[in-house]
């Protein structure tokens, strides 16, 4: 968590930077930025993993550390492993610079103890903004966007910090990032009900998805609850049961959907509990989509939706049976 000293709290660099932006200083020099703008397309997939080997104590250390990170909550286990791999750990000593705003990005870091001050050169001088407390995370900015550092972290404590290269973080990070938005704008086309959004509101729609996997028999939605959210399956398969009429104990499987089909959003539409339930067959990868970002996001095809709500009451009664 950052806190400002005006008593704001933001939960990342990104948003400090946001709401206090310096002028611009037009005599400044900038300073070089080594690496070149990043190509997911271009990205050599044969590229030698780089690992640190870590005790268990260590290990278990780190994914205490990293299990809040926003910017990791979109990988699957598979890269979030290789996070973990490559991750290394660093010391830090009262009065050291972590990151010097405008110099070149070299690793991504996350917060496992210690207390930190982050100043911005405003008007020729130092300013501190903000602090961070025991967690959070830093330093990703100038790797995102291939720019200098935008700011000046200084500790003021000791502490253990874990840091993530510059290569491995746009390898994995950015590269998915790309990869999941192409695949996920591929899943969002095919949807009947969002085909009145334009392309850069299925972007936005998909960058807002998020990963989750289940193994079979998991029960990914369950009838009758609250919905919090739709899906979309990625890779594998799920099937749809309903409650009997005589036994509410017993399901009966109804359907089967398979990669890009979706599931959960009638719910969402017509604001009332899961008509049925969902399971994985075998290990299920879904995308998932909020019920807040469903309703932020899909405004324009919101009206579209409610005039189908026949439709949706329809298919709600197929599947509870009902004549």
């Amino acid at each position: 968590m950052l806190t400002m000293s005006t008593n704001l709290t933001f939960t990342n660099i990104a948003d400090i930077l946001t709401y206090f932006e310096p002028p611009k200083n037009r005599y400044a020099r900038r300073k070089s930025v080594s690496a070149e703008r990043y190509d997911p397309e271009q990205d050599n997939e044969d590229e030698t993993k780089i690992i640190h080997p870590k005790s268990d104590q260590q290990r278990s250390r780190l994914a205490e550390a990293v299990k809040d990170i926003l910017i990791f909550r979109a990988l699957d286990q598979e890269q979030m492993q290789e996070i973990l791999d490559a991750m290394f750990e660093r010391r830090v000593d009262p009065e050291e610079h972590i990151i010097d705003q405008g110099t070149d990005g070299d690793n991504f870091y996350v917060i496992e103890s210690g207390t930190y001050d982050i100043f911005v050169e405003i008007d020729g001088a130092p300013k501190k903004v903000a602090s961070y407390d025991q967690r959070g995370s830093f330093g990703e900015l100038a790797l995102m966007y291939n720019t200098p550092r935008s700011a000046t972290v200084i500790a003021t404590s000791t502490g253990t910090l874990w840091a993530l290269d510059r290569t491995t973080f746009r390898r994995i990070l950015l590269k998915n990032a790309h990869r999941k938005r192409k695949m996920y704008e591929t899943l969002l086309e095919n949807v009947p009900m969002l085909k009145t959004l334009e392309s850069y509101e299925r972007m936005n729609l998909a960058d807002a998805l998020e990963p989750r996997t289940y193994q079979h028999d998991e029960c990914i939605i369950k009838q009758g609850d609250d919905a919090e959210c739709m899906y979309f399956v990625e890779d594998g398969s799920v099937k749809i049961t309903i409650q009997t009429q005589d036994n509410a104990d017993k399901e009966m499987e109804v359907a089967q959907l398979s990669k890009g089909q979706y599931f959960g959003e009638l719910a969402l539409v017509t604001h009332k509990p899961r008509a049925a339930s969902v399971y994985a067959i075998g290990k299920v990868k879904l995308a998932s989509l909020d019920v807040q970002a469903f309703e932020r996001l899909l405004g324009p095809c919101m009206d579209i939706m409610k005039r189908n709500i026949d439709l949706y009451k329809d298919q709600q009664s197929k599947l509870l049976g009902k004549k």
